[in-house]
């Protein structure tokens, strides 16, 4: 049901039809007063670095993922991160850290994500700025602080702001509730760096822009741990003539189907919605052999027990690569602003890999 209502609502979000247009006077306020709400703020400094991860769009657009890589270039680097989240969907309320073995419904599935895939220490809140301290708090050797999302919270000072655009673009370029964006367009002149993830959407801003690629990795059998490539895997489906179900509880669930579509792995397709909880199996009923889902769904089913005994479950997860070129142009711009906050931090560029 939820995934319906979000599939209905990208589409009338993709162009200015009448609904759209009956929405925008709406559209127009909600613009006035997110802007009274930001002038309103007084900034709070960190006395680390931060850089902000972000989108416009109301919808999810890849930002977990670039997080993810860009703990891993920022320690190659000679950086300490640490990552700070919202945590979307959480039950609770207070600021607290995050471990691998954290419950998703306690910390928010993308945090859980971040910190079972980065290995650096993690900490949620709705007060971005408690999280942060909480974190330096308990971390003191972290030296720059990413902001998963954020982008819109005006309180949490930032060196650096990343706007990362995803697979559906900007949409019909209305901000809510005419339009899927949170900010107008013009938003993104301000940043710092654009990423495009996914998307061959165009659109004006003088802003750097950079491409990030990805692609699947191998696939893990939830139950057994058994590790192996999409290909093999697919070659012992179609000799065995198997069902398959591609399940996924994302914001565009339907790049992660088209992705295993090309390494031949075709079957039924579930959108379950983004951010699904799995606290209910939806695949009680299912007659599939096989069972794909993505990194991010898995952290979840992994801790409901019935769902993490289901041997036809595999977990196949996203790899992202990050343009060098963005990569030396962060590193660049944290080290300006480690030196501003006098943190002794000598980035080692040269050792940047992929």
């Amino acid at each position: 049901m939820r995934a319906a209502v979000e599939n209905t609502l990208h589409a009338i979000w993709a162009h200015r039809g009448p609904a759209a247009c009956l929405l925008y006077p709406l559209s127009l306020i909600y613009r006035a007063v997110a802007r009274s709400r930001a002038k309103a703020v007084t900034p709070v400094e960190l006395p680390v670095p931060v850089i902000v991860v972000g989108n416009i769009y109301v919808g999810g657009t890849g930002k977990t993922p670039i997080t993810i890589e860009l703990t891993r270039v920022l320690r190659q680097a000679g950086f300490v991160p640490g990552v700070i989240s919202r945590g979307y969907g959480r039950a609770a309320e207070h600021v607290r850290l995050v471990d691998d073995a954290s419950p998703a419904s306690e910390v928010g599935d993308e945090p859980l994500l971040i910190a079972q895939k980065s290995q650096v220490p993690v900490a949620v809140g709705r007060d971005r700025i408690a999280a942060a301290r909480l974190l330096l708090s308990e971390h003191p050797d972290v030296n720059v602080i990413i902001s998963d999302d954020g982008l819109q919270h005006a309180r949490l000072a930032r060196d650096v702001e990343i706007a990362v655009v995803g697979a559906r673009g900007l949409g019909n370029g209305w901000t809510f509730p005419a339009g899927p964006l949170r900010e107008a367009p013009s938003r993104l002149d301000t940043v710092d760096a654009i990423i495009l993830n996914a998307t061959s959407d165009t659109f004006a801003s003088r802003t750097p822009r950079f491409a990030a690629s990805s692609q699947l990795g191998a696939a893990v059998n939830l139950a057994t741990g058994e590790r192996r490539s999409l290909d093999d895997l697919a070659h012992r489906i179609a000799e065995k003539e198997a069902k398959t179900l591609s399940a996924a509880g994302i914001a565009a669930p339907e790049r992660f189907f088209s992705m295993l579509a090309a390494h031949e792995i075709q079957g039924d397709t579930l959108a379950l919605g983004d951010h699904f909880d799995f606290a209910v199996n939806p695949f009680a009923s299912c007659k599939a052999d096989v069972i794909f889902v993505t990194g991010k769904d898995a952290v979840k089913i992994r801790q409901n027990p019935e769902l993490a005994a289901d041997a036809r479950i595999w977990s196949v997860d996203l790899e992202l690569q990050l343009d060098q070129y963005f990569v030396q142009f962060v590193v660049e711009k944290l080290a300006e602003a480690a030196q501003a906050k006098h943190i002794d931090i000598v980035p080692v560029a040269e050792q940047i890999t992929h």
